[in-house]
């Protein structure tokens, strides 16, 4: 597959967002996020977002769990208002947080979860990647489900518990988009750090090989060169 070709852009500050069901993961990914980026010696600052309901059903409005973080190379005081990246991984993720988009916004979709019936849940009488409503973003749509399982096929765990690695993927591609990095190798002992680590490294891979264009925002953080 071919390489993208791509030069990063400095930015002083970015504020991403991690929206999708309570179920997915998106607290985790986004504390997993903080952490790297404080090891950068970024100042950050975040805002977790959890479901209006306990144990709302999955796939509708009021089940949204969110985790914001704001990250500059200078002292900053408030998680930001709009995300410049906001991550996707349902219909109703979308619909509950496209309205703080700006224009020209990098919006990353798992396109696994645009199915008929998830769409209909949240109000949506026709897709949305499929119509011109997200022209104003750039949107990147990307089967984060199907790959997680793909990688995952080797490790012995079910197509169910595979695809709860999922959030692990986004994490993966943010962590490449943003910092044109790598997670840190290390050692992997148990099997659920395994799959973790096998969801970030292929989305990584995919960031890497895609024919995509992938907007990259590199921000030297205070204690490096």
């Amino acid at each position: 597959m071919r390489r993208n070709s791509r030069t990063a852009v400095a930015r002083d500050r970015v504020v991403i967002r991690f929206a999708g069901d309570s179920g997915d993961g998106m607290q985790l990914t986004g504390d997993r996020f903080t952490s790297e980026t404080a090891a950068f010696g970024n100042d950050l600052s975040t805002l977790p977002n959890f479901p209006a309901e306990i144990r709302a059903p999955a796939g509708t409005l009021p089940g949204v769990s969110s985790f914001q973080l704001h990250f500059a190379n200078y002292d900053i005081l408030t998680p930001g208002d709009q995300p410049d990246v906001l991550v996707a991984m349902n219909p109703a993720a979308l619909k509950a947080n496209i309205v703080d988009l700006p224009p020209g916004a990098v919006l990353i979709v798992n396109t696994d979860e645009f199915t008929t019936r998830n769409l209909t849940k949240v109000g949506y009488e026709a897709n949305p990647l499929g119509d011109e409503s997200l022209s104003d973003f750039q949107v990147h749509e990307v089967a984060m489900a199907t790959l997680t399982k793909g990688a995952l096929e080797e490790t012995g765990l079910s197509k169910k518990d595979a695809e709860r690695a999922k959030n692990m993927f986004a994490l993966g591609l943010l962590t490449w988009i943003l910092t044109s990095g790598k997670p840190q190798e290390r050692a992997v002992g148990h099997l659920a750090a395994q799959a973790e680590y096998a969801s970030l490294t292929t989305a990584i891979n995919h960031a890497l090989t895609t024919a995509q264009p992938v907007l990259a925002r590199a921000i030297p953080g205070r204690g490096t060169p």
